[in-house]
C-alpha cells in the first residue's frame, strides 16, 4: 500500500499508516534518509569525510544525556545494549548478587548470567518484590519498560528503595527513551539502542555510567577512538584514553551514527510531555477498548484468541504492523501514529 508521506511533529514519516512496530525498529523521519542518503553516495564516490562524523557522535551522545537526564561526561558509545552492559557485568565482584524481572529481555540480564563462573548469582523477581527488595541484592538490572508486555517499572519505589544502600541500579532504556519524558540522573547505569524509539539505524547504543561504576570499570574495549584525542590515539603506545566516559567508546559505525546524530537531537528538541501525551493517548483507548487495565506504556500487548502468529498476519493483510511477543500480538505507538492506525487496528480485529 502506498500512502502519501504523514507529518509529525514537524517531521515527515513515509511509512507511517498503519506502523504499529516500533517496539521492533522505529520509522526514520525523512530528514534523516535524506541526509543518510548524501552519505552513502558519497562512500559510493570516493568523497566520504570520515571525520565527519565525529559531530554526530557528538551530537548524538549530548542529546542521550539530555532526553535521560544524566551529564554528558557520563556518556559512553557502543554497538549494542548487551555489549556496553558487557562491559559493567565483567567489573562487578566474585560473587555479586543481582536481580532482576521475570521474563526481562535476555540483553539486559545475559551479561551478568554469564558470569556465572566467578560465583556471580541473577535471581528472577515480580514486579512489586523486586522493587521491594532491591536493597537485599548488590545489582538491581531491569528494564524501564518491559519489550514483551509494555509494563512500566515503577522507578520511583526502586529509587526510593535503592537510596542510601550501595545496591547498584541498571536501566534498560530501549523500550522507553524516545517516546517517554525520563529524568534518571539517580540511576548507577543507563543504557539504551537507538534504532526501536529513536528513529535512527541500528549499530549504536548509549550508556551513562555514574562515577562509582566508571571508576570500578575496565574499558576492555579500548580503541583508538576512546583516546582523549581520537585522531592523535591512532598509533603506538603509551595507552592514552579520555578522562570521561568515552574512554568506554567504541569506534562508532558511521552511516548509524550519523542517523542518531540527526534523530536524537531533534527528539530531544520536541516538548516530551506532549510526545508521551500522544502516545499515551492512543494506546489508553486500545486498552479501553479492549478492557484492559489502565497502563502509562505506548506498548500494549494484546490478547487474542486462537494462534498469536495468525493474528498478527491477518493485521498484516489488513495493513496493519504489529509483532508477536510472549503469546500476544505487541502494538506500540510513537509520535508518527494517529488515531487513523488504531481505528484501523480495531477494524482489523473486529473481523
Amino acid at each position: 500500500m502506498t500512502t502519501s508521506p504523514r507529518s509529525a511533529f514537524g517531521a515527515e514519516f513515509a511509512g507511517a499508516a498503519g506502523f504499529l512496530n516500533s517496539a521492533t525498529y522505529g520509522l526514520p523521519p525523512t530528514f534523516m534518509l535524506e541526509g543518510l542518503t548524501d552519505r552513502i553516495a558519497q562512500w559510493q564516490a570516493g568523497t566520504l569525510d570520515v571525520p565527519a562524523f565525529d559531530e554526530s557522535v557528538t551530537r548524538a551522545r549530548a542529546a542521550y544525556a539530555d532526553l535521560v537526564g544524566v551529564p554528558v561526561d557520563s556518556v559512553a558509545m557502543g554497538g549494542s545494549v548487551s555489549a556496553l552492559l558487557g562491559l559493567v557485568a565483567a567489573a562487578v565482584p566474585d560473587g555479586t548478587r543481582v536481580a532482576t524481572l521475570r521474563g526481562e529481555f535476555t540483553s539486559t540480564t545475559f551479561p551478568f548470567a554469564s558470569q556465572a563462573a566467578r560465583g556471580v548469582t541473577v535471581t528472577e523477581l515480580a514486579g512489586a518484590e523486586l522493587t521491594a527488595r532491591a536493597a537485599d541484592y548488590d545489582v538491581v538490572t531491569v528494564s524501564l519498560v518491559q519489550s514483551a508486555t509494555g509494563e512500566v517499572l515503577d522507578v520511583d519505589a526502586l529509587k526510593a528503595a535503592v537510596a542510601g544502600t550501595d545496591t547498584l541500579t541498571v536501566v534498560d532504556l530501549t523500550q522507553a527513551v524516545g517516546w517517554k519524558a525520563l529524568d534518571l540522573g539517580w540511576a548507577d547505569v543507563t543504557v539504551a539502542a537507538v534504532y526501536k524509539w529513536l528513529l535512527a539505524p541500528r549499530g549504536t547504543a548509549w550508556m551513562s555510567l555514574s562515577p562509582r561504576v566508571a571508576a570500578s570499570t575496565t574499558p576492555h574495549l579500548a580503541n583508538w577512538y576512546a583516546g582523549e584525542e581520537p585522531w592523535s590515539s591512532i598509533y603506538g603506545l603509551p595507552l592514552r584514553l579520555a578522562d570521561d566516559a568515552r574512554r568506554f567508546d567504541t569506534s562508532p559505525a558511521w552511516f548509524g551514527v550519523y542517523g542518531a546524530g540527526l534523530t536524537m537531537p531533534w527528539l530531544a528538541s520536541l516538548d516530551r510531555a506532549s510526545v508521551e501525551a500522544h502516545c499515551l493517548a492512543l494506546a489508553g483507548r486500545l486498552r479501553s477498548e479492549f478492557g484492559l487495565p489502565p497502563h502509562d506504556s505506548a506498548i500494549v500487548s494484546l490478547p487474542v484468541p486462537g494462534v498469536p502468529e495468525h493474528a498478527a498476519q491477518a493485521l498484516t493483510q489488513a495493513g496493519i504492523r504489529a509483532s508477536v511477543r510472549a503469546g500476544a500480538v505487541r502494538v506500540g505507538f510513537h509520535l508518527y501514529n494517529t488515531e487513523d492506525d488504531l481505528q484501523r487496528l480495531l477494524d482489523a480485529l473486529a473481523r
